[in-house]
Formats: structure tokens, C-alpha cells, sequence
């Protein structure tokens, strides 16, 4: 794997090679912090491990069928952290106003995922009805972080996941004509194609269960924005998956 970098702007100025951004990804789904923990049982506390990101409490839940619900709401909150009862009325109510626009956006994808999109659907000169305007246009919902989430555990090959740290590492990137920041992901997606490829072959051989390149992406992006990269390589590479990967023992990845 030594030839394959993820070679994208809105992470650093520098590729990622791939030894680093599977061991952050590995990092992300098993990585533990101590927490101090006091229960009436242990009134003097003591400490625990938790663990430190959100892969179980998100991308571990299995996806909801029919129109979003309640259940979506507490999927995301799973990564975002606990709504208040206004934030939450807020977030199920966006949801039910989104549910048009991502029909309209899983019709006008005719089956394709994100990546496999041609770049016209990323461009204003195309507008109106592109799969870019139809994204602009969820991400203009009140928490619209919150809505992505639900919405992208959803369809996790075709909505993007933006929080507020992703979008101001995307925004700086932004060219003439794009419909958005999620044209930002489309062309980083198709630009290091073999590198996501390849790596969604390892996480899926690792971890059992698979990741899209669209939430790899998503995950290597926010670590970079809110600093986490170098602790979340360092948890990765303490993991069992990462023993394995090393020994050259993981077979069916290319």
C-alpha cells in the first residue's frame, strides 16, 4: 500500500497515506478514553474506558426503513450528542420536510452513489433539478448537521454527512460554478478514487462491517478539522485489526 495516498486539500496540504488514514479509521471504530465514573455502588468512583468517537452509536445502528421517524433523531444524536426538547421538535420536523428533497435526490441518482455522480450534477450552469441544488437545499434546514446525520445513516453512498467543522474545512475549497461544498467531496472522491476504493476493502475486511468512501471520507475530514488525527492513528495502531494489517495477513484487498 505503500504507492496509495488519499490526496485531499480540505484535510492539509498533504496526501494521506493510506498506512494513516486506516489506522485513523481503526482509531475511530475502536479507540477508548478513560472517563472517571460514581454510582451510588461506587460512591468514591472509579475510572472506566469508553469509547472515544461514535462508530457504535452510529455507524454500527442499522438504517430505518419508510419515512423518517424518531428513530433517525436519536441515530444522530448518537454522533452529534443530546438534543434539548426545541432542538429535537426542530431536527423531526426538518426531517419530515426533507423527506421530498432526498426522494427527489435518490430519483435523480437513477441508482448511482455519490461518487459515481457525473461532475455536471455539482455545477450551477446545470441548476436547477442537479443533485448539487437538491443537497444545497437540505443543507439550509435548521441543524442541518443533525439532518445530514440522520440523513446520511440513511443512505450512506449518497447523502454527504457536514457538520459545522467539516463545512469550514470545505468552504476555503469551494471553485467557481460549484453548487456547494458537497462539490468539494464529489471532486476529492473522484480524485483519489483508488485510495477510497482500497481502503473501504480494508475497513470492510477489518471491522466486518463496511464503511462508505463518502463516511471515510467524512471521518478522515473531521478528524483533521478538530485535531483528532494523531491521537485517533495512535488508538488505530494499538487495535487488534491493526496487528492483522500489518502481518500482511489481510487478504482481499487490492
Amino acid at each position: 500500500m505503500d504507492d496509495i495516498v488519499l490526496d485531499l486539500p480540505s484535510t492539509g496540504p498533504d496526501p494521506i497515506p493510506f498506512d494513516t488514514a486506516l489506522a485513523a479509521v481503526l482509531g475511530y471504530a475502536r479507540g477508548r478514553r478513560p472517563l472517571r465514573f460514581r454510582s451510588p455502588s461506587y460512591p468514591e468512583g472509579r475510572w472506566v474506558q469508553v469509547l472515544a468517537f461514535g462508530y457504535e452509536r452510529f455507524d454500527r445502528k442499522p438504517a430505518a426503513d419508510g419515512p423518517p421517524g424518531d428513530y433517525d433523531v436519536l441515530v444522530a444524536e448518537g454522533l452529534h450528542g443530546r438534543l434539548d426538547r426545541s432542538s429535537w421538535t426542530a431536527a423531526r420536523t426538518a426531517l419530515d420536510e426533507a423527506h421530498t428533497l432526498t426522494a427527489a435526490l435518490r430519483e435523480r441518482a437513477a441508482g448511482r452513489s455519490f461518487w459515481e455522480l457525473p461532475d455536471a450534477e455539482f455545477c450551477v450552469l446545470d441548476e436547477p433539478g442537479t443533485a448539487g441544488a437538491l443537497l444545497r437545499e437540505l443543507g439550509a434546514f435548521p441543524l442541518a448537521h443533525v439532518v445530514s446525520a440522520a440523513l446520511h445513516h440513511r443512505s450512506p453512498d449518497l447523502v454527504p454527512h457536514l457538520s459545522p467543522t467539516t463545512r469550514r474545512q470545505l468552504w476555503p475549497h469551494v471553485q467557481e460554478g460549484d453548487s456547494g461544498v458537497e462539490s468539494v467531496v464529489h471532486r476529492e472522491l473522484r480524485g483519489s478514487a483508488r485510495g477510497f476504493a482500497t481502503l473501504e476493502d480494508a475497513v470492510a475486511a477489518l471491522l466486518g462491517a463496511p464503511l462508505t468512501r463518502l463516511r471515510l471520507h467524512d471521518v478522515l475530514l473531521w478528524l483533521c478539522g478538530s485535531l483528532r488525527l494523531t491521537h485517533a492513528v495512535a488508538l488505530g495502531q494499538e487495535t487488534a485489526e491493526w496487528e492483522r494489517y500489518a502481518a500482511g495477513t489481510l487478504t482481499g484487498v487490492s
